[in-house]
């Protein structure tokens, strides 16, 4: 892979990583001057605002971490290498998921 296009990959990904990093970890509060609410409409919804927050946290935190080993991998030149089997990713897949460790064909076998 030619170093311009590698930069290109590099800026994409911290971009991406930065873009995380703002939103930020949502924090759940809890005051002990709010009422809990009594309406069963307000605590199912409640509890399904909070398991989104906490399934989103996890998403991005695992979105960072796939993102911090690509740029590890950018830095040992192993980039774009699939993991598995070693031959190189497709330009079109690095461009659509460019924290991706595997060819497609590797993905795919499993998946």
């Amino acid at each position: 892979m030619r170093k311009e296009e590698l930069r290109s990959y590099k800026r994409m990904l911290i971009a991406r990583r930065n873009e995380l990093l703002k939103q930020g970890r949502p924090v759940l509060v809890t005051d002990p001057s709010i009422r809990e609410p009594t309406d069963l409409s307000d605590v199912a919804r409640n509890s399904q605002e909070t398991e989104l927050t906490m399934r989103r946290c996890q998403s991005n935190s695992h979105l960072l971490r796939a993102i911090d080993d690509a740029l590890e991998r950018i830095r040992h030149g192993t980039y774009a290498a699939c993991t598995y089997c070693g031959r190189p990713i497709g330009r079109l897949r690095l461009r659509a998921v460019p924290w991706t460790q595997q060819c497609l064909n590797c993905k795919e076998r499993r998946a």
